[in-house]
């Protein structure tokens, strides 16, 4: 199932107050970025993150999903109606990455 661009756009809005956050369509899905770094992504109508020690610090109950069939499992982000917390947990997973 392809996620909506509705969906994608909503997630975009929620990140609005960080300068640098970018997408890429892939296959139906979303490739998310903040200054050009993947930090996640839209798969399936579903806001997932990159495990990083911050993402887990901050989602301690988040469910691990699979983006896709072969893919590394990701955080799945919940609490979409936050757009504070979203900032801060993009935010923290960007610093950790290489």
């Amino acid at each position: 199932m392809a996620s909506s661009k509705e969906y994608m756009f909503f997630i975009l809005d929620q990140l609005c107050q960080l300068d640098g956050i970018s997408y890429r369509a892939m296959m139906g899905e979303y490739v998310l970025y903040y200054k050009g770094k993947v930090f996640g992504g839209i798969y399936d109508d579903r806001f997932l993150v990159k495990q990083t020690k911050s993402a887990r610090d901050l989602l301690p109950n988040a469910p691990l999903e699979f983006p896709y069939e072969g893919g590394k499992e990701m955080l799945l982000v919940d609490n979409i109606d936050d757009k504070e917390f979203l900032c801060k947990l993009i935010e923290a997973i960007h610093k950790e990455l290489p």
